[in-house]
């Protein structure tokens, strides 16, 4: 057959069977027509034996066409993602449109050790997505008289109001069945065509995470460590939404929580439950803001206070007084790098003297796809794939392109790692947040501290990732 490899499958057509059938009778959807399936099945297999099965199985007439072994076994891996040596009697495949549809679809998800559930809906179709690895994978196609029982389901699960379709909704579902028990943030969002909801898986306890397994490099990891260690001042972790901040202060509060020290948090949501931590979750619509919160934690005899985030200058000035009476106060911020936190500070209105008085650590970070070990492939490097203005740090002669294989569903990436640059405030620097003077690249690299780019480099020169990986972070050197 010609160009097989190139024959992709539309959702609806997956959706005609089962996972746990395509993998049982190794065969893949091709076409549904006049109440006949047309199916690529394995060359090795029985063909008159599945033919009969699948006949009795799905009540239509079937036509099979046998394909390799090998490409079977790609499909196969691809479009029906399922978790490694993951037996297939365990498989909860429940058909769109029934009653434990989404309680299928929420433990298929945490298998897959997905972050994130995106419900859909368009002009012509409805469909489901969910987060892996950071990428979005369409894992079912849902017609729109579905659609609308599937919303309510999740809205009631989560106790927010079913009459309400023209504003959006935040709520909460505590999710336990058998043995898994966690917590989901449910987010409705009214848009052209309908509400569509994303439901953010969240993990109940952070006894896995060390920040020694995070992606810091010794160096970094050792200047983070001695603004952890400070009794006082402020420790901000900057990056964009996913970039894996939380973890971090999860990571940091974890070496922090000791019985001495009384540790509190105010966060949105709180993702990850850590005994021996009073975490407070934000509730705006009552009046607990990060700020509200702040002002009442200074009055529990805090040894360290965690924010989630700092959005406003009510919010920054609170943290700045938490950290000028000696407290170790721990936070995110959204900013491009970590010395842009200093300037982010300034902008909200902030004087650089207390900005300077009290910022300890600067940190910032970002998440990279590592690629998988099985199926990467090494081909000779040319400097012309480097962005126009970059100028590499080292000379590459080789690097390590995706391939995809089974143990990566064919992605050819298998987890992350994140990527840090942490600037430690000393005298030297703080005296220059005073004065104004925010270049500061020279006092960096005479200090040994590498920006995020750099540290990106290096897993790309270690054939641990692609350039297309570091590329973004490559125009922030």
């Amino acid at each position: 057959m010609d160009n097989i490899d190139e024959i992709s499958f539309r959702t609806e057509q997956l959706q005609l069977i089962k996972p746990d059938q395509a993998w049982h009778y190794k065969v893949i959807p091709e076409t549904l027509a006049d109440n006949t399936v047309h199916l690529y099945i394995d060359e090795g297999c029985n063909q008159t034996e599945t033919k009969d099965e699948l006949e009795i199985l799905l009540g239509k007439d079937i036509r099979l066409q046998p394909v390799k072994s090998e490409q079977i076994g790609k499909w196969l891996s691809k479009y029906y993602v399922r978790e490694q040596k993951q037996a297939i009697v365990e498989s909860e495949h429940i058909a769109v449109g029934s009653e434990d549809f989404l309680i299928s679809l929420i433990r298929e998800a945490k298998n897959l050790k997905s972050s994130d559930i995106h419900i859909e809906i368009y002009e012509h179709k409805c469909r489901v997505r969910i987060r892996i690895d950071g990428m979005m994978i369409e894992r079912y196609s849902l017609s729109k008289q579905e659609y609308p029982a599937l919303i309510n389901k999740i809205k009631i699960m989560s106790n927010l109001d079913i009459a309400e379709k023209r504003l959006p909704q935040d709520g909460r579902i505590n999710f336990h069945k058998n043995q898994d028990k966690f917590d989901i943030r449910v987010s409705v969002l009214p848009t052209l065509h309908g509400e569509k909801v994303v439901l953010r898986l969240l993990s109940t306890e952070a006894t896995n995470i060390e920040l020694s397994t995070l992606g810091f490099s010794s160096f970094d990891l050792e200047n983070y460590l001695e603004g952890v260690k400070r009794p006082n001042g402020i420790l901000l972790i900057s990056g964009p939404t996913g970039s894996g901040k939380t973890t971090t202060l999860y990571a940091t509060l974890k070496l922090l929580n000791k019985e001495t020290r009384n540790v509190l948090t105010i966060e949105d949501p709180i993702e990850y439950t850590l005994e021996g931590i009073n975490q407070v979750q934000l509730k705006e619509s009552i009046g607990l803001s990060f700020a509200a919160a702040l002002r009442n934690f200074l009055r529990q005899d805090p040894d360290v206070i965690m924010v989630g985030e700092i959005r406003d200058v009510e919010t920054a000035n609170m943290a700045i007084r938490a950290a000028l009476t000696g407290h170790l106060v721990l936070s995110t911020i959204h900013t491009n790098s970590a010395w842009g936190t200093v300037s982010r500070l300034i902008d909200m209105g902030v004087p650089p003297f207390l900005v300077a008085n009290t910022l300890n650590t600067s940190v910032a970070q970002r998440l990279l796809r590592l690629l998988c070990p099985h199926c990467k492939q090494k081909q000779p490097f040319s400097n012309n794939l480097y962005p126009k203005q970059f100028k590499a740090f080292r000379e590459v002669s080789a690097h390590y392109l995706s391939v995809g294989c089974d143990k990566c569903y064919y992605t050819g990436y298998k987890g992350r790692k994140a990527v840090y640059e942490v600037i430690p405030i000393d005298a030297e620097l703080s005296n220059k947040i005073k004065s104004n003077r925010l270049d500061i690249t020279e006092s960096l690299s005479s200090r040994g501290v590498k920006s995020l780019a750099e540290n990106a480099f290096e897993l790309f020169e270690t054939g641990e990732t692609t350039l297309e990986e570091i590329y973004p972070l490559l125009f922030n050197f």
